[in-house]
């Protein structure tokens, strides 16, 4: 019999690119809960199992002993598909991608900066994948597209404060079926396209 840790309580299982998913599905499910559940289906796993992946997960995140987000995630996700250098601005950053079984036509991309600081963390699209075909906002449904498709497609875009973290916003002007310019407030998390508001 392999004997229990002093706690009494098994050594916790490791945290897979599986539960990473999961993860991204919890936070999408507040906005686009039907696309979660096939997404959660898909995977073979359950709504149980959805929440505790994010229990870990920020557990993982506010642990005063936790690693630094950058290696937390070469420890959940593996080495990276590809790593390239990326220049915003005036600074110079790495960009770290991996694939999502769950996303194949995207990549899940961390910016590493110069000292270790992840920048950012979200969902692009996969180098060679189709863009998306986005001329009007009938064209922008949830999980069509990313924040960088939107933002160039439909430029100029306003950058807008997200609702929680993972979460941003992009404002900007799309025709409609009939050609009448509209604004639209486009919500994004992890950097996937959730829910559009749109107006005169």
């Amino acid at each position: 019999m392999v004997p229990m840790p002093p706690s009494g309580k098994r050594p916790a299982s490791p945290f897979t690119p599986l539960d990473f998913q999961l993860v991204l599905l919890r936070r999408m499910a507040d906005h686009n809960p039907d696309l979660v559940e096939g997404a959660r289906r898909e995977l073979g796993v359950s709504i149980a199992d959805m929440r505790e992946a994010n229990k870990r997960w920020q557990a993982m995140v506010r642990s005063p002993r936790t690693r630094s987000a950058a290696s937390r995630y070469r420890s959940v996700l593996g080495h990276p598909e590809s790593e390239t250098k990326r220049v915003i601005g005036d600074l110079e950053c790495r960009a770290w991608q991996w694939p999502l079984p769950l996303w194949p036509d995207l990549r899940f991309e961390v910016l590493v900066s110069p000292d270790g600081a992840v920048w950012n963390e979200w969902l692009i699209r996969a180098p060679g994948a189709p863009a998306p075909t986005l001329r009007t906002v009938d064209d922008l449904t949830p999980w069509s597209c990313t924040v960088d498709e939107a933002a160039r497609t439909f430029a100029p875009a306003r950058p807008l404060e997200g609702t929680a973290p993972t979460r941003w916003g992009l404002a900007f002007t799309a025709p409609d079926a009939r050609g009448v310019r509209r604004n639209v407030v486009a919500e994004f998390t992890w950097g996937l396209l959730q829910r559009t508001a749109v107006s005169e």
